[in-house]
């Protein structure tokens, strides 16, 4: 039963730290702030909440998995309130999303 509990953990830790190199990724190619903060975002709360599950199957039931826990709560409920929070700032100054054109525009150009 360890090993297993090992495995699997292993396996979220990974799959956690591939989803924050997936966002890294995204914030170098997304081209406006709102497309790089929405792949930021999404992928850094996924990706410490695999991570932190990973590390409660390593800690058992002690201390240390509530308090991961409650860092997992923290993350989930702040994380995205600081992304809206960031984005309705954005507008507020001025700065609006990079939207596609429409499809006669791009007919036009050829």
């Amino acid at each position: 039963m360890n090993i297993l509990a090992d495995i699997l953990s292993w396996i979220l830790l990974l799959g956690g730290g591939a989803f924050c190199v997936i966002g890294a990724l995204g914030l170098v190619r997304m081209p406006d702030f709102f497309t790089r903060m929405h792949a930021a975002s999404v992928t850094d709360t996924l990706g410490a909440g695999l991570m932190l599950l990973g590390l409660m199957l390593q800690a058992g039931f002690t201390l240390v998995t509530v308090k991961l826990i409650v860092l997992g709560l923290l993350i989930f409920f702040t994380s995205p309130t600081a992304t809206h929070a960031l984005a309705q700032a954005a507008l507020a100054r001025g700065l609006r999303p990079l939207l596609a054109q429409p499809e006669e525009d791009l007919s036009s150009k050829s």
